[in-house]
């Protein structure tokens, strides 16, 4: 099977019959990129790894598919090689034996789509993710707070819901389209109108006073509110959405599967019909 990398066509061999095979929405493709992204960030958390491993394992999956369709790759296989990879380059070095059995995988799928993996990324593995530009600015903060608003002892509750919302801010394209500086501003800005801690217009004045920068605060604001917009439009799919989804694969994958699926799905109708006619008999 060959997918058109204009309009997502599917090029089949002879022997295969097409009419049945739809190819995936633009739309339905995102959902499934966003579902194995939220996966990522959950296997990174059952194996305590650092923020910055799964910034850096989601960046590669969003850049893998900017190629890719998950038509052509199965995005469960390219997540965990995403999250193997991610390990060696932080120098947090996880066999991908250990990563295999600790999510119940075959480690060889990790280890056959690494150099796939690569090869799309051109091997240019440096990312830079908002987390510790977050930690930055909070400790730029205390200094902020402490000369001016009295606020300093809810900075660490900032700090927390701030990283939280940066979490969010990963399953979107804001990662791919702003730097790490501006994904934590918006996140502290978000965060800071729950809150309240401090007065973010002022302090974005003071470190525009000390930068030299061509871009304006109007212009900065408007890219920071792009950003949280980003956030808010983020559509997370639900257990229904990807069961349709995963079966729409399946058949992009094999084509036959399809007519598998029905048969299953006529002989279970019959069972019941079947069932429910031996039960009225009964009574």
């Amino acid at each position: 099977m060959k997918v058109n990398p204009v309009d997502g066509s599917i090029d089949l061999p002879d022997h295969v019959d097409s009419s049945g095979v739809k190819p995936m929405s633009y739309e339905e493709e995102q959902l499934i990129r966003v579902f194995y992204e939220q996966k990522i960030q959950e296997v990174c958390t059952a194996f305590k790894f650092p923020h910055k491993i799964q910034a850096t394992a989601i960046i590669y999956f969003k850049r893998f598919y900017l190629q890719w369709s998950v038509m052509e790759h199965q995005p469960k296989n390219i997540m965990l090689t995403c999250v193997y990879a991610s390990c060696k380059v932080e120098e947090n070095h996880v066999s991908a034996e250990e990563l295999g059995k600790g999510i119940q995988q075959d480690h060889e799928i990790i280890l056959n789509n690494e150099m796939v993996l690569l090869k799309s990324l051109d091997f240019d593995l440096i990312v830079y993710a908002p987390y510790r530009s977050i930690e930055g600015f909070i400790d730029d903060l205390e200094g902020f707070c402490r000369a001016g608003n009295g606020a300093f002892q809810r900075l660490e509750e900032l700090h927390q819901m701030a990283i939280s919302h940066a979490d969010k801010m990963m399953l979107t394209d804001a990662p791919l389209l702003y730097t790490p500086g501006q994904l934590a501003l918006a996140a502290l800005h978000k965060c800071n109108d729950i809150l309240k801690v401090f007065d973010f217009e002022r302090y974005l004045e003071t470190i525009f006073s000390r930068q030299h920068s061509n871009c304006t605060i109007e212009q900065f604001v408007q890219s920071i509110n792009a950003i949280n917009y980003l956030v808010d439009q983020l559509k997370m799919p639900s257990v229904k959405d990807m069961r349709h989804l995963d079966r729409k694969l399946r058949h992009c994958w094999d084509p036959s599967s399809r007519d598998e699926h029905k048969k299953k799905e006529k002989k279970s109708k019959h069972k019941s019909k079947r069932t429910s006619t031996d039960a009225q008999l009964n009574s």
